[in-house]
């Protein structure tokens, strides 16, 4: 599945479910919240924002329409 900026994503967290709104498709390697990801185009990584601005990067496979 993708995912569109926009979108309401929900994943599981180490905190049980979290969700959030799809801000940018990064296709390329890059830092959110101090925290490095790696992405291609073939492999992109959806930048998600949560309740209070921050950001995370997630695959694909970790995520679900909220």
């Amino acid at each position: 599945m993708t995912f569109k900026v926009g979108d309401q994503v929900k994943w599981n967290s180490h905190g049980g479910e979290a969700s959030g709104k799809v801000v940018r498709v990064a296709q390329e390697d890059g830092e959110v919240s101090g925290f490095t990801y790696r992405a291609t185009q073939d492999d992109p990584r959806y930048i998600i924002e949560v309740e209070g601005g921050k950001q995370v990067a997630h695959t694909a496979d970790a995520l679900a329409k909220a």
